[in-house]
């Protein structure tokens, strides 16, 4: 299916601009097709794998101290009814487990090499190369719909934007992702059972198909001693104070004065900054300003967490995150032509002006219906592309005659979908499979029960 869709996207893109005389130019398909590439390349690939050689280097010294098997075994009857043909004890539990949170708590980039390393351990039990099996479907559908906690991005272009109470939009983003991974797996379990979706070769077999969790070295069943245990446990304290005082300020503010840190404190704060806009809004309640203190803690407490589990444990921490971390370059330099495939297309298919003709044609619909039109771009824009749907947001954002609601339920649209053909190309691209069977068809589902859930979550609280 990616196959015709990928080529009518090019296809409709060039007889549309051919028509529209948009072939050349600043905004011609030419010009934005080798613009988009280049960013590909050099605005995502180079900096994500930095990023996967980071993250891939955390996961190994999770994967060999035998942290990932506590992870999956926490919620083991959650991740063996949606994957029931994954061994229970295989890292791919683990490592699908961890992708899940840090979506959950809007660690955006963060997620990616995590799912990455995911698919990486869901191919090692695909018994047909090349093709998707039920388990990586599953995986990418969550992806695409996935629950969302914190929608950081779409919070701060709000408040950037001076829209009025921006941590409102929390409430709404987590309804509207619960939903539409709701339909998400749904759509996905139902499309796997279909004649024209299933390849009975590419199933797994239910003893994992010859795929072995990765050989970790004699910690992963070592158990820790009580001081290590003690140990752990003061780590996780520490942290837990970390969110007190993100949480509360003022309490920060007292122990910085008490163990006289305040003046040290205040000639950083007064170090030049680029200055930001904010908006003009009331002080976030309680449990926001806890969550949104949680969010920022997670990828240190993560890394420090992890790091002395791995050493507790004899684990060579520092060769084995080295270990971890080679796989980033390799896994980025295999995803980069299925990036660079799909930027092109959708940059012919936007420059074209084949999304303003959609508009326009599908107005009179929406308008049947009491879907508001300037929602319209959003939606078509998000499944395709995560800087184009950024842009029309921000300029959605900005237009003073839209009222805040349109701009609550863009937001909360933004913060709720993923751009399910970037999610595709990524994932699949990094174990090279091409035969994607149900995969885009669920991620489609979940992104319009995603825009169906905005509107109406974002009508019923703030209407």
């Amino acid at each position: 299916m990616l196959n015709w869709i990928w080529m009518g996207m090019i296809v409709v893109g060039v007889i549309v601009a051919g028509i529209m005389g948009r072939f050349t130019g600043e905004n011609g398909i030419v010009e934005g097709m080798f613009a988009a590439v280049k960013t590909g390349v050099v605005g995502i690939v180079i900096p994500t794998s930095a990023m996967m050689m980071f993250f891939l280097g955390i996961m190994r010294l999770a994967e060999t101290s035998g942290m990932m098997d506590l992870v999956a075994r926490a919620f083991r009857p959650l991740m063996k009814w949606l994957f029931p043909e994954v061994p229970a004890e295989h890292p791919a539990m683990g490592a699908m487990v961890m992708n899940f949170a840090a979506n959950f708590l809007g660690l955006g980039n963060a997620a990616t090499p995590l799912g990455l390393k995911a698919m990486q351990h869901l191919d090692e039990l695909n018994p047909i190369k090349g093709t998707a099996t039920n388990p990586m479907c599953t995986f990418l559908a969550i992806n695409t719909s996935s629950v969302t906690l914190i929608p950081a991005t779409a919070m701060a272009m709000l408040a950037a934007q001076g829209v009025s109470e921006p941590y409102a939009i929390v409430g709404t983003t987590l309804l509207a992702s619960i939903f539409s991974t709701a339909i998400a797996i749904l759509a996905v379990k139902t499309f796997e059972k279909m004649p024209v979706f299933n390849r009975a070769a590419a199933l797994p077999h239910k003893d994992g198909g010859g795929g072995s969790p990765v050989p970790a070295v004699d910690a992963a069943s070592r158990p820790l001693s009580k001081r290590a245990t003690l140990f752990l446990g003061g780590v996780v304290l520490i942290f837990a104070g970390i969110v007190y005082l993100e949480t509360f300020p003022e309490q920060r503010v007292a122990l910085q004065e008490s163990i006289g840190l305040r003046e040290a404190v205040l000639q950083l704060e007064a170090a030049p900054k680029e200055i930001e806009p904010k908006a003009e809004a009331g002080e976030p309640p309680l449990w926001q300003r806890s969550v949104s203190a949680l969010s920022v803690v997670a990828i240190p407490f993560i890394l420090v967490f992890f790091l002395i589990y791995a050493a507790l444990k004899r684990v060579p921490v520092y060769e084995e995150f080295v270990e971890g971390a080679k796989e980033g370059w390799a896994m980025a330099v295999r995803i980069m032509p299925f990036i660079v495939a799909m930027l092109a297309a959708l940059a012919i298919l936007r420059n074209s002006g084949t999304l303003m003709l959609l508009q326009d044609l599908l107005r009179p619909a929406l308008e049947w219906v009491s879907f508001p039109v300037d929602l319209l771009p959003m939606a078509l824009m998000r499944p395709l592309s995560g800087s184009g749907s950024q842009g029309v947001l921000a300029e959605l954002l900005a237009n003073e005659t839209v009222p805040n609601l349109i701009k609550y339920m863009a937001a909360t649209m933004y913060g709720s979908s993923e751009t399910t053909f970037y999610v595709l190309a990524v994932y699949f691209g990094s174990v090279a499979v091409r035969r994607t069977r149900h995969a885009l068809a669920a991620g489609l589902v979940a992104d319009v029960a995603g825009v169906v859930s905005s509107v109406v979550i974002c009508q019923l609280m703030f209407g």
